[in-house]
């Protein structure tokens, strides 16, 4: 299992600014590693974000996303206190699901 995801989700007015950095490695199965063996593909493959339940994003993503992408995002609607969660899943079926709580505006 990966490390938790760094999110962050700020209110300004009724809407979110979400902030997601998923760490999670990343080979594009082109590198080689010692004695010339090709490193397998290893990537993000889809993306779920959440508000309070609802989703508010579905991505399907390949091999040309970074390692450890960064991920930004508004939600409209949002009020302090509002879940957002987050999940992955890899290519190699790893999943991860992080959750935080709208943060009230300062």
């Amino acid at each position: 299992m990966a490390d938790p995801m760094k999110i962050r989700a700020t209110l300004q007015g009724d809407v979110a600014d979400v902030r997601i950095l998923m760490l999670h490695p990343k080979e594009t199965g082109q590198r080689r590693a010692s004695q010339a063996q090709i490193v397998p593909l290893h990537f993000t493959q889809t993306v779920m974000v959440t508000h309070n339940g609802k989703t508010v994003l579905d991505a399907q993503w390949s091999q040309a996303v970074s390692r450890s992408p960064f991920l930004g995002l508004r939600i409209k609607g949002a009020k302090a206190g509002d879940r957002i969660s987050v999940t992955w899943v890899d290519n190699k079926g790893d999943k991860r699901t992080d959750e935080i709580t709208v943060a009230p505006a300062s």
